[in-house]
């Protein structure tokens, strides 16, 4: 199904960037999403599998690079083309959708700070890389801490008692990692690089850790067994374990002076980035609910004449074009907007994550019995829509993280 863009300035160019990626999420990322949906993890990152063809395709296109400036080899897109890009991938294939973004998290972390000697080393090889073999990764999370990592300027956030149990030692001009990261590190199994947060300063409880980029293809640095989920099984996650892992000092992003500066832009950009890839999933279960109601038929007639299911159709309709019209708003400014005013891109990711679960659980009773029967792509689909109010920071705790923002600080 097509929709009406609402936003009179989108251009022909536009247009002919959300057709083209359209077309590509659909003969491509779709048909390798469901198939990725019925391996086992571990099978599913074999380098015979489906999921290498399709990473190395969506290099070729550069869709990889489409966070960077035109400058530097990427694809140089303004705010509002981004959206519809991520949109649409995340149309065919949430996995790959977020993925394909998380793929450049180090690289453009290190944009954003602005070191020209990691720009060198980590962005410039990225954006020329044509064929998937460069892939990052966020490795935040630990087995005692979940969203919590992500509360930057709360009062839990500099409680010393609070602290990680991933830990950065100074030695010379060197770091000593250690610790291990909880199995939920999405692109952890297939990444070559990832962002970390190891503790410097205990005192200063979870606001006194640092940023690095750490290379994990190193000594030190091994990893876990892919993680079974119910969905998104097309975006791999494991364990990462730290033992005397190195990290020269020119890969320290932030220090703990600026690490909660740093942690807020982060997840400014992450959160508007989630209420894109929601947005293009929602869309997705919507459509492939209108198309099944026009071919199914009981009473005698397809069950759209039938006006329960017009309704039901119409209040999913509204969902979907509430989550563009916000997590656009929302993705813009947070791509333009220093420092961040991230409760506006937990807004985006809460709302769009929540709506999409909704939509795509309508879409499953639309389809009856067919939607709980793994022939028909909707029961993919949906599993895929549950995670989303529980990954990339729990709603509720995101909840908390928007709350002091707007009613706690002077």
């Amino acid at each position: 199904m097509d929709y009406v863009d609402l936003n009179p300035n989108v251009t022909e160019e536009q247009i002919a960037l959300k057709e083209n990626i359209r077309k590509f999420a659909a003969e491509v990322l779709r048909p390798a999403s469901l198939e990725l949906d019925k391996m086992k993890a571990e099978e599913a990152v074999r380098k015979d599998s489906v999921l290498w063809d399709v990473l190395k395709q969506l290099y070729e296109n550069g869709y990889h690079k489409m966070l960077f400036p035109a400058e530097l080899g990427g694809l140089g897109l303004d705010p509002l083309s981004l959206h519809i890009a991520i949109e649409e991938l995340a149309y065919g294939s949430l996995g790959f959708g977020g993925g394909v973004l998380l793929a450049g998290f180090a690289p453009l972390m290190t944009l954003m700070v602005g070191n020209e000697r990691l720009i060198e080393k980590y962005v410039v090889p990225f954006v020329n890389c044509n064929d998937g073999s460069i892939i990052s990764c966020l490795a935040a999370t630990e087995p005692e801490h979940g969203s919590d990592v992500v509360m930057a300027n709360t009062p839990l956030f500099k409680d010393p008692n609070i602290t990680k149990g991933i830990r950065a030692k100074r030695v010379g001009d060197e770091w000593v990692i250690n610790g291990q990261t909880a199995a939920w590190v999405s692109n952890g199994p297939i990444a070559t690089n990832a962002v970390i947060h190891p503790l410097i300063e205990p005192s200063r409880g979870m606001a006194g850790c640092g940023a690095f980029v750490i290379d994990l293809d190193q000594s030190g640095v091994t990893k876990g067994k892919p993680l079974e989920k119910m969905g998104q099984r097309d975006l791999t996650n494991c364990e990462i374990y730290f033992d005397d892992a190195i990290v020269p000092d020119e890969n320290m992003l932030v220090g703990p002076d600026l690490f909660e500066d740093h942690l807020d832009m982060a997840l400014a950009f992450l959160n508007a980035s989630m209420g894109a890839v929601f947005t293009g999933m929602a869309r997705a279960c919507y459509d492939l609910a209108v198309a099944y109601a026009k071919e199914r038929i009981q009473g005698g007639k397809p069950i759209i004449e039938h006006t329960n299911i017009r309704m039901r159709l119409f209040n999913m309709f509204k969902k979907v074009e509430l989550c563009r019209a916000y997590s656009r708003a929302a993705f813009q400014y947070a791509m333009v907007t220093l420092p961040p005013k991230t409760e506006y891109s937990i807004l985006a990711k809460t709302y769009t994550t929540q709506a999409c679960r909704e939509v795509g659980y309508d879409a499953v009773e639309i389809f009856g019995g067919c939607g709980i029967a793994k022939e028909y792509p909707i029961e993919k689909l949906y599993r895929d829509t549950c995670l989303g109010p529980i990954e990339d920071g729990a709603n509720d705790t995101l909840d908390l993280v928007a709350c002091h923002a707007l009613f706690d600080e002077t």
